[in-house]
């Protein structure tokens, strides 16, 4: 399948977990495509840009392991994406990672997640917090970077410092996740 196919492919696409399981599926039992979906995903300003983001994370959710041999180019392009449809996945996707990085369980992405790889990831969740972006990446980002936090010893101030000062301003969602990640920084750290 070419690039132009699986771009057509992608307009089939839509919330239902059905396709969305389909061609994630579809992707893990050929994986020569995903850098053909990553390509399109990749096109940020593109109304099939967020499909393909769909299903980059329901692939990344299924299997992490499927992202690490594509963990450059996805770390790479990640802050380029701003449509908020595709945002909201890839924020989720850069979640999946640290908790699989982090985990106890053994992950492949433990040996492959590059400093540089954390240094973008670590990049893009701060934007989203700075950022006018909706709830759902600021709550992945919050999760990403609490968890990166335990490396990056700077990370705690700063993230204690931009979810207190936001606090007021955001939404229910935002408080409450801002609460939850606030209250595991202190219990980690003495902040």
């Amino acid at each position: 399948m070419t690039t132009p196919e699986l771009y057509q492919e992608l307009s089939y696409v839509n919330h239902s977990r059905e396709k969305r399981l389909y061609y994630s599926n579809l992707m893990i039992d050929n994986p020569h495509l995903v850098p053909k979906l990553l390509d399109i995903l990749f096109m940020v300003d593109d109304k099939i840009s967020p499909r393909a983001a769909w299903v980059f994370e329901f692939m990344c959710s299924n299997n992490i392991n499927t992202i690490v041999p594509h963990l450059d180019i996805f770390t790479k392009n990640l802050h380029k994406v701003h449509l908020d449809s595709a945002v909201r996945p890839v924020a989720k996707i850069c979640e999946l990672i640290t908790t699989a990085y982090f985990s106890k369980t053994d992950h492949k992405i433990q040996k492959a997640l590059t400093k540089t790889h954390k240094e973008r990831i670590i990049e893009t969740c701060f934007d989203y917090l700075i950022n006018d972006e909706k709830v759902a990446p600021k709550a992945y980002g919050m999760v990403a970077l609490f968890l990166l936090g335990t490396e990056y010893d700077w990370i705690y101030p700063e993230l204690t410092l931009i979810l207190e000062r936001d606090f007021q301003m955001q939404s229910a969602a935002f408080k409450a996740r801002a609460r939850h990640i606030l209250k595991k920084i202190k219990k980690n750290t003495s902040y």
